[in-house]
């Protein structure tokens, strides 16, 4: 269950949102920004809508809504969440980030193997965390070689390493190791930061309890 002192916020960020989408309706990035508000309180298919009308306002922002990639992939949605990835990545195509979460849709629809096989090379990461992540998700290194790394960073290495530890054991159907991870990422690690938020979002989603 979120936070009610979470949720409170989050509520006024949506209301705030809100306001602004009745005022200018034809604004497109209000429209993705209420998007996000939504996501953030776990209004998944609510958030997609926002999106959507974000791009039918301004179509050019379609490779820019990698929040629209995350919220398919909450909606179960994967096929469609790996093309939002994909496309996004026409025009940042060395954001590694999104290059996991493409992985990851396809993991969830066609299996581990195939994710694997079909991950996209990168230019190393400057992020020696994040170059283990990659690394990890491409079948060469371990979990525990990302977490031994993470245990040498500041507080968003760590973040960021237990969240996508989470992340690649459930798709590998560890959900032990991924509930502790993502609970670890949310609870021990809290960042004024999107994915933060997801962290959250994905506790709520699948029941995971926060202690």
């Amino acid at each position: 269950m979120l936070n009610s002192t979470l949720v409170a916020r989050l509520e006024q960020e949506l209301h705030h949102w809100n306001a602004t989408v009745e005022a200018n309706p034809t604004n497109a990035k209000a429209y993705v920004r209420r998007g996000m508000a939504r996501f953030k309180l776990a209004q998944i298919q609510e958030s997609i809508q926002d999106f959507d009308q974000a791009e039918q306002l301004q179509p050019s922002l379609t490779p820019y809504l990698w929040q629209r990639g995350l919220a398919y992939y909450y909606a179960d949605r994967f096929e469609e969440g790996a093309k939002q990835f994909e496309i996004d990545l026409t025009v940042n195509g060395q954001d590694l980030e999104e290059t996991v979460w493409r992985y990851l849709c396809i993991a969830r629809s066609q299996g581990g193997e195939v994710a694997t096989r079909s991950l996209l090379p990168m230019r190393p990461d400057p992020r020696p965390f994040m170059r283990l992540v990659y690394d990890l998700y491409a079948g060469t290194c371990s979990p525990m070689e990302v977490l031994n790394q993470a245990a040498k960073e500041g507080t968003r290495g760590k973040f960021y390493s237990h969240l996508y530890v989470g992340l690649y054991s459930e798709v590998w159907q560890a959900e032990s190791q991924a509930r502790e991870h993502i609970a670890i990422a949310a609870e021990r690690y809290p960042q004024d930061d999107y994915m933060w938020n997801l962290a959250i979002v994905h506790q709520h989603l699948r029941g995971w309890t926060q202690t």
